[in-house]
């Protein structure tokens, strides 16, 4: 679908409160399997006995929608301990000999997010540089939804699990919804890369079925580049992997938060370039898949029989998408993770094609 094609922008919304899905004993033993389900010191639920929370504010005083939560100092010092070995353990493999510079600078607490998740702030004594990572609770969806980031997006995801807890590192970058605000009316903002990365992040999304990509759900990465910058834009939520049923849920381009991208995309850009665009991050997308099949396979064979949505919303997201793309075959699948494969099928096919060692496994 092109941007191009879109006569308004949608006022959608995702469901109210999407419910945490089980992580199956398949989905344990595939992230044993790759490092990603390991011990770990703390849980989810250790992080819950707070004793009381302040809200944080930003450096201009307004609402973060985060609390700073605070715990009975016996109970801290057993916690502070247990959040710097993870965080050792994410960062570093467990190398412990590095630990004795660290500590836990802060908690924030948001209690608005589906997975409520903890932010970890954990500074360096030494030289008081500082990193975050998350702990949330374990949802198949979202777990689900950061491997097939790493696998099939330009961009590498550590996360770790251990029963209904979900270790994730942070994503470093400007919000989306930032970046509106303070740097795309900037002089040196380069609008015909920025146009032509949203085009590449709204088709990756679709075709990952990734969705709930409000401006605030993504972050935007600046390089310097030869007389400019380059540009990628980042999903930090995975929550909405594969659940919703509308298949516009799914395309970045319908949200009225990321109308001002729309905008400068339809200024910036005309459909065959558009059109360009999209191909070449099919082409990419089609590399990734090749160069991780197998471990692609395994995912997918796992996600075939998983229940991670409602079957209204399945049924919904079948119909939807077998009407875009005149495809009946989307009406025979009955899970989410039939869908996916479906649709990577679907809009992967012309690249997958082309590379004979595919045919058999993903093309047919």
């Amino acid at each position: 679908m092109l941007i191009e094609d879109t006569i308004h922008i949608e006022h959608i919304r995702p469901s109210r409160r999407k419910p945490i899905f089980p992580v199956s004993e398949d989905m344990r033993i595939y992230l044993g399997q790759y490092g990603r389900e390991i011990k770990l010191p703390v849980f989810y639920n250790d992080l819950l006995h707070f004793t009381y929370s302040i809200p944080l504010k930003n450096k201009s005083g307004k609402d973060t929608l985060w609390e700073t939560v605070s715990y009975d100092m016996r109970e801290w010092e057993h916690l502070r301990e247990c959040l710097v070995t993870t965080y050792a353990i994410l960062k570093t493999e467990g190398d412990l000999s590095y630990i004795r510079h660290l500590d836990v600078a802060r908690i924030d607490f948001c209690v608005f997010g589906n997975s409520q998740p903890f932010r970890i702030r954990i500074v360096n004594k030494f030289n008081d540089n500082y990193d975050h990572y998350y702990i949330k609770q374990a949802d198949a969806s979202r777990i689900y939804g950061l491997e097939l980031e790493h696998l099939l997006s330009p961009n590498r995801i550590t996360f770790l699990t251990h029963r209904n807890t979900l270790v994730e590192e942070h994503i470093p970058g400007i919000p989306g919804d930032d970046f509106i605000e303070n740097y795309l009316h900037r002089k040196d903002t380069n609008l015909i890369r920025l146009a032509k990365e949203f085009v590449k992040f709204n088709e990756r999304c679709f075709v990952c079925l990734l969705g709930d990509m409000r401006s605030y759900n993504f972050v935007i990465n600046m390089t310097p580049d030869v007389e400019d910058f380059q540009y990628r834009i980042r999903s930090i939520d995975f929550d909405q992997q594969s659940y919703e049923g509308r298949k516009n849920m799914y395309l970045p381009q319908f949200f009225k938060e990321n109308k001002p991208f729309v905008d400068i995309v339809l200024k910036s850009l005309d459909k065959e370039s558009i059109a360009q665009y999209q191909a070449e991050e099919r082409t990419m997308m089609t590399f990734r898949l090749v160069s991780s099949r197998y471990r692609v396979k395994e995912l997918l064979d796992i996600m075939h029989d998983d229940n991670i949505s409602k079957p209204e919303k399945v049924i919904q997201l079948r119909n939807e998408l077998s009407e875009n793309f005149k495809q009946k075959a989307y009406l025979k699948c009955s899970t989410m993770g039939q869908i996916l494969k479906m649709q990577l099928k679907q809009t992967l096919r012309k690249s997958l094609l082309l590379i004979p060692k595919t045919k058999s496994r993903f093309a047919d």
